[in-house]
């Protein structure tokens, strides 16, 4: 199923230990590119969830917050760096003692010196991180569905546009159709004009072998089958679903090539207006595709 890059997702859960609320963002990228904000605690679960994002996401810039609050105290992976305050504490102690004052040391006051606190990482077995994995993997199905969805409302708008490009490639199949017999014609005209004037008569071998090739640099019959059998393609893999966002835009590029091909060889005003419809088109489609994974 057709999935667009861009989309959003949450999830919002607590119990009686924690409080958890994912967030996921995503934009256009030609690559994946994920990144993390998460809480310094849950830095060794980073690689198990950024496993978990690829196995859904293929292409985007996809960025994963969690906003974590730890309800219960004993929960807390704090850790006081006890050598840190002892060494705090001995070198207090020899200042005193050296000017012979009493020392008495609180304790209390070790709350005010962040630099004692560490906040450790949660173990990778730890169950908190396992119930964080299922939040996470909540807020990855509602971005999945995001994206869906946009997907197939691009999918709809696609193949409406596809649909003016088969009417337009047959507008310009008919114009070109009798273009090489109109310019023959406009040329035996002049050439008779031309000829009459200078009183002579017209080589006819000569003529033919012009006016073939002249037939031949105007036939644009070839590029508007290969343009016919893209748009095609186009709308089978858009009906099943069955492209990604790569196959549909190297589509475009070669009805882009075709395209741009019959309007340097058609050389003429009416023909030329229809090239740029359809290129204005296919640009619209060209768009569109640029937000499918």
């Amino acid at each position: 199923m057709l999935k667009s890059m861009t989309g959003y997702g949450s999830h919002r859960e607590q119990d009686a230990e924690c409080s958890q609320i994912w967030e996921i963002k995503s934009v256009n990228a030609k690559q994946l590119s994920l990144k993390f904000r998460l809480p310094p605690l849950l830095s060794p679960w980073e690689p198990v969830w950024d496993q978990l994002v690829r196995r859904v996401a293929e292409r985007g810039r996809v960025e994963i917050t969690l906003n974590l609050q730890i309800l219960r105290p004993d929960m807390l992976p704090l850790q006081l760096n006890g050598p840190a305050l002892q060494a705090m504490l001995d070198q207090l102690e020899r200042f005193a003692a050296e000017r012979g004052s009493p020392f008495t040391p609180d304790c209390n006051q070790a709350l005010r010196i962040p630099g004692l606190w560490q906040e450790t990482s949660l173990p990778s077995e730890s169950d908190l991180g396992s119930r964080l994995e299922a939040g996470l993997s909540q807020a990855l199905e509602d971005w999945d569905a995001s994206r869906t969805q946009e997907g197939q409302a691009l999918r709809s708008d696609l193949l409406e546009r596809l649909d003016r490009l088969a009417r337009g490639h047959e507008e310009l199949l008919t114009k070109t159709s009798s273009l090489a017999e109109e310019k023959l014609k406009r040329l035996r005209e002049r050439m008779a004009e031309l000829l009459a004037q200078q009183e002579t008569q017209p080589d006819e071998q000569r003529l033919l072998q012009e006016m073939a090739l002249l037939a031949d640099k105007v036939d644009v019959s070839e590029e508007l089958t290969r343009l016919r059998a893209h748009i095609d393609a186009l709308e089978q893999h858009l009906s099943r679903g069955s492209a990604g966002g790569r196959k549909l835009d190297f589509l475009l590029q070669e009805c882009f090539r075709e395209i741009n091909t019959c309007g340097n060889k058609a050389q003429d005003a009416e023909a030329s207006r229809l090239v740029v419809d359809l290129k204005t088109e296919l640009e619209k489609c060209r768009e569109q595709v640029q937000n499918l994974e």
